[in-house]
């Protein structure tokens, strides 16, 4: 067996499902500078201007504000086992298969947990969230998914926060999905405790998960009576290696940590707004385009779709699995299919940071009317490149 292992060398994919993301070659060139020490000054200079980056995609001015080891589920966790003692009380959202996550990893910190749920494919219902909230006592914390990478489903965040405000909770928001792609305005939504990862709209390779606390939940970190069930995730260490004081914690994944601060340098550049704007109107030519072939989206109401992540549901008599390995092996594309009780009913195709272009938007397009048309699927012919135009003309007259 091992004298028939050679050296491999990946091909490249048009990476149009929920994560990971094409990733600029800038920021590949990145990762492969010379790896320094983790307290090297020169290597302490990116860790600092990393953190000033990731305010401005956060749009914060929280001073623990920095990208945690390991993907964004560490972010999920670092959240939890931070802000959560064991008996705590918790309300947590559900409305896919990563809120699911969240109230799991919230029952192992060995918190109250209280669900608050909707279908898959509609955001929380604020209703339900302030009836969770009144009919406890001292709820802690509040936990939500912004963007739903399982459903596609934008969830709304200003009536939520407000009442996280007015009950006194915290609130805990899943940005995994939307950070780099869709305004999250941490600040202005008065959010305390936000994580996302780095292989999605912020296109660098899967590895880091940005965090940010408000000072609210700064003050909660300092008066734990218990200690941070996880010493890897222990953020009351981590900032001192992140802050002023540079105290050794764990070594830090150096050439990750150069590849986010390429990336957000490259957001920087582009400008957030512009970047917005970019994934609204490549998200709103795929949709017109999928429609006018005859295919339905998931997420009914426009407004609660994502920008980002487009689940689109699969025709009657077409195999999930058929169509992705034909877009994959002969078009060399990637798009995802259902989890959880939509494995097998939907796609999922994001358009996330570099990944989400026209040119991309026109090749899936063109790709997957072949092949449903191949396959004798009920969708409509020659319409979808059409309307997929005709929506970027009307993107730009606004």
């Amino acid at each position: 067996m091992l004298d028939s292992i050679v050296h491999r060398d990946p091909g490249e994919r048009i990476l149009l499902g929920p994560g990971p993301s094409n990733v600029d070659p800038r920021v590949l060139r990145a990762m492969a500078a010379p790896v320094l020490g983790h307290l090297d000054p020169e290597f302490l200079e990116i860790m600092t201007e990393t953190m000033e980056l990731l305010r401005f995609v956060f749009q914060t001015r929280n001073q623990l504000t920095l990208p945690m080891s390991g993907t964004g589920s560490s972010g999920m966790e670092t959240a939890l086992v931070n802000m959560l003692e064991p008996g705590d009380d918790a309300v947590i959202c559900i409305h896919g298969l990563f809120g699911e996550r969240l109230a799991d990893a919230a029952k192992r910190c060995g918190a109250n947990v209280t669900v608050v749920s909707a279908p898959w494919g509609s955001p929380i219902d604020p209703d339900d969230v302030k009836k969770a909230l009144s009919s406890h006592r001292a709820i802690k914390l509040l936990a939500v998914v912004h963007a739903e990478t399982s459903t596609g489903v934008l969830q709304p965040l200003q009536e939520i926060s407000s009442l996280a405000r007015e009950y006194n909770t915290l609130l805990v928001v899943d940005t995994v999905t939307s950070l780099g792609g869709i305004p999250v305005k941490v600040d202005e939504r008065g959010l305390d405790v936000v994580f996302s990862g780095t292989q999605k709209c912020l296109s660098c390779p899967p590895g880091l998960a940005p965090i940010t606390l408000s000072e609210r939940a700064v003050r909660v970190l300092r008066e734990r009576k218990t200690k941070v069930q996880s010493w890897y995730l222990d953020l009351s260490m981590i900032q001192q290696y992140w802050g002023k004081e540079r105290f050794y914690h764990h070594t830090a994944p150096i050439n990750m940590i150069y590849a986010l601060h390429e990336a957000l340098l490259i957001i920087k550049e582009e400008g957030l707004e512009q970047r917005f704007d970019r994934h609204a109107r490549n998200s709103a030519a795929l949709t017109a385009g999928l429609e006018a072939m005859g295919l339905k989206m998931l997420v009914e109401q426009p407004q609660y779709r994502l920008p980002s992540l487009h689940s689109v549901v699969i025709p009657d008599g077409v195999a999930d699995l058929d169509v992705r390995r034909r877009l994959l092996s002969e078009y060399s594309i990637e798009i995802g299919g259902g989890l959880g009780n939509l494995k097998g009913q939907i796609w999922r195709i994001g358009l996330m940071g570099t990944s989400s272009t026209k040119k991309h938007v026109i090749m899936l397009l063109s790709a997957l009317e072949n092949i449903l048309v191949s396959l004798n699927a009920p969708v409509t012919r020659g319409q979808a490149l059409k309307a997929c135009e005709e929506a970027y003309s009307a993107s730009l007259d606004l």
